[in-house]
């Protein structure tokens, strides 16, 4: 194999295994779900209680995941890992216009960024593109996110701020009293969430 750069290198590689080791030959996009899954919580418990080297290798094994993707995206000539690249790269430039252009930096990047998006994807609602497969909580809090973003008027309770430690110990006490009733505290948060839902909806209409 001639001198390459890593990512040619890793590519060069992924095109050998898919047309030379059975088990990478058969896979799909959707086989390989649940690994991409895996992969990606083994990279979050390397940037929680990882080492340097522990974040390295799962970030490759990501990497890995993503060329594997391209490659099958290239052999169907639909895509590859340039295009891909690309793409993106393409996307922050064009969602980052005071970086890019001569446009003034926003005063919420997070809410420019939600616009931006919601103007490119033809997004209606606060609600479209959030994934359903988050947990109930992460979606709840992207919901509450998404609607903050597009001023969407919501009656929601009064809260103060809590640390971290805080918000721990009461998630914690909270789980046990849920236990302790013989509640599905995951259950209960998307029966909450489907109420959420239903209000922003509603505010939108």
């Amino acid at each position: 194999m001639a001198e390459s750069s890593g990512v040619d290198r890793l590519v060069e590689v992924m095109a050998r295994l898919r047309a030379e080791d059975d088990w990478d030959a058969e896979q799909t996009h959707r086989s390989l779900v649940p690994f991409l899954v895996e992969e990606a919580c083994e990279l979050i418990e390397a940037i929680e209680d990882g080492t340097e080297a522990d974040l390295v290798e799962e970030l490759g094994d990501l990497l890995f995941h993503i060329s594997f993707h391209c490659a099958i995206g290239e052999e169907q000539q639909r895509f590859d890992l340039a295009e891909v690249a690309d793409r993106v790269t393409d996307k922050l430039v064009r969602r980052h216009p005071h970086i890019f252009a001569d446009d003034d930096a926003p005063e919420d990047p997070a809410a420019a960024w939600e616009a931006a998006k919601a103007q490119e994807k033809a997004r209606t609602s606060s609600l479209d593109g959030i994934p359903y497969r988050l947990s109930a909580l992460a979606r709840t809090a992207k919901v509450l996110d998404r609607a903050a973003s597009r001023q969407v008027p919501l009656e929601l309770p009064a809260v103060e701020p809590i640390s971290a430690d805080e918000l721990g110990e009461d998630l914690l006490a909270l789980t046990l009293r849920a236990r302790a009733s013989g509640l599905d505290a995951e259950q209960v948060m998307r029966d909450v969430l489907r109420r959420l839902e239903s209000q922003v909806q509603a505010a939108e209409a």
